[in-house]
């Protein structure tokens, strides 16, 4: 490989923003490199949505087995082993990572392993950027450039200013997916999406869970419905749920083996106490570091500012994903990607539609929505008009032994638009997609009530919630 190489378009990030657009690039004829630190696939792939979705599953294995006798399947001594747990886990993992590197090579994309930084413009003549490659080995940096350049650094777990993070006693997500053994308790702090995956999956290992959340509800981005029946399951399963309440951060001390903090709930202080603490209380951005200073690129409160196409406001600088805020999925980053090297290639694609990205939490009952929650759809001046159904209504939800939860359909009275979509119940991550394709289409809840949908499954609440929206469920 020589010194330096030049390429169309060069990606900083091999995550599911960089490494699906690399991919895109490349089928749409564009000479393509990806800087990357690690492996390919990112935080998604190996600190997040894959490992943990992998130790829920046999989380979830656990609990349906130990519920075996109601189904007439009796288990004697039933156990988990957490080391081999974690094996699969890493099987799963270098799996689908080999899948992504094979996807490279025949889509023939350069990929440079070490830390990106971009020390040249593509604004600035010869019209090229340049970046240079520092590997962890200490090896000589590689310097390439390229007509374009793509930031998709990801993010990493935040953390309450003034509490440290050890990795042992007090961790993120990072480091609780590389447990060798599980606690017997754990503190929670942040009931979001990953706090609350986190208190499901280790309650159902038997952990004894407290959530705290500074907010007055869990998964507060999701319809209030929704946070209410979520905090209902967990309670009724023994997770501890305190909302409204900030840990103090000077508090949180490692005392004979386990971790004691106190928090503040109104004029009450509470005491605390478990053998580990997980602190979920969102993302930040990676945008230090990575030579934006060399560039015009605007950056404010860590994230990079970006318009429609993801361009910065240097033109040949993009930016996906994590590293320019908004919802912080890996699908969205994927499409955002594409988005961009589609825009770079001047395909004149079609501006992301936020309201129209599925949002899923894989708790146990699961959680799915797509667009404006009734709330959110008032305060934007819809008069709504809303229609819901229970999973203990549908046959399939009752065979399967999982009937909490529902589907709610949100729509403006006046016009039958379809506003938001939100599920809590069993396999909803799966069904969401259906409400995410009416969006798109622009569909009406009485054209979802018109899409015969098949018996005996799931998917009939959808179906069910369609007819409410106007009164005329059948089996309310």
């Amino acid at each position: 490989m020589s010194e330096q190489q030049q390429f169309d378009v060069a990606f900083i990030g091999g995550g599911p923003g960089g490494y699906v657009a690399a991919i895109r690039a490349a089928q749409l004829g564009l000479k393509v490199a990806v800087v990357e630190k690690e492996r390919l696939g990112g935080t998604c792939l190996h600190h997040g949505c894959i490992p943990s979705k992998s130790i829920l599953r046999s989380a979830e294995i656990y609990r349906n087995a130990k519920e075996g006798e109601e189904f007439g399947v009796i288990a004697q001594s039933i156990t988990f082993n957490f080391a081999q747990i974690q094996d699969r886990k890493r099987k799963v993992v270098d799996q689908l990572t080999k899948g992504i590197e094979g996807l490279f090579k025949k889509n023939k994309i350069t990929v440079f392993e070490g830390f990106g930084r971009i020390t040249g413009s593509p604004s600035v003549a010869p019209a090229l950027g340049t970046i240079s490659v520092k590997k962890a080995n200490g090896e000589k940096e590689t310097t390439l450039s390229a007509k374009n350049i793509i930031v998709a650094t990801g993010s990493r777990p935040r953390s309450l200013p003034g509490l440290e993070i050890d990795g042992t006693y007090v961790m993120t997500s990072d480091e609780a997916l590389e447990m060798h053994e599980l606690p017997k308790s754990m503190i929670i702090i942040g009931g979001g999406v990953i706090g609350m995956e986190w208190a499901s999956l280790l309650n159902d290992f038997g952990i004894e869970v407290t959530v705290i959340e500074f907010l007055p509800r869990i998964l507060p981005l999701e319809d209030a419905d929704i946070s209410k029946d979520m905090t209902r399951v967990m309670k009724k399963r023994k997770v501890k749920i305190h909302t409204s309440t900030g840990v103090i951060a000077q508090s949180v001390k490692v005392v004979d083996g386990h971790v004691e903090l106190e928090a503040k709930k109104g004029d009450q202080v509470l005491q605390f106490s478990a053998e580990k603490v997980l602190v979920s209380v969102g993302r930040q951005a990676n945008s230090e570091n990575i030579g934006l200073e060399n560039t015009q690129v605007e950056v404010e409160r860590g994230n990079i500012k970006v318009n429609e196409y993801f361009q910065t406001a240097e033109p040949n600088i993009y930016a996906i994903g994590d590293v320019i805020g908004g919802i912080q999925l890996a699908h969205v980053a994927s499409h955002e990607g594409i988005v961009a090297v589609e825009h770079i290639a001047g395909k004149d694609p079609h501006p992301m539609d936020y309201l129209a990205v599925s949002k899923c939490t894989f708790t146990s009952p699961e959680v799915a929505s797509v667009g404006m929650s009734e709330d959110e759809a008032k305060e934007k001046g819809h008069e709504v008009k809303v229609g819901k159904f229970q999973f203990r209504g549908i046959g399939k939800a009752l065979v399967h032994g999982e009937v909490d939860g529902f589907v709610k359909i949100v729509a403006d009275k006046n016009t039958n638009e379809l506003l938001g979509v939100h599920m809590i119940g069993p396999h909803v991550t799966d069904m969401i997609s259906e409400a995410g394709l009416a969006k798109v289409l622009k569909a009406t809840p009485w054209e979802i009530s018109h899409t015969i949908h098949p018996h005996p499954t799931l998917s009939e609440a959808v179906l069910e919630a369609a007819l409410d929206v106007d009164g005329k469920a059948i089996h309310a």
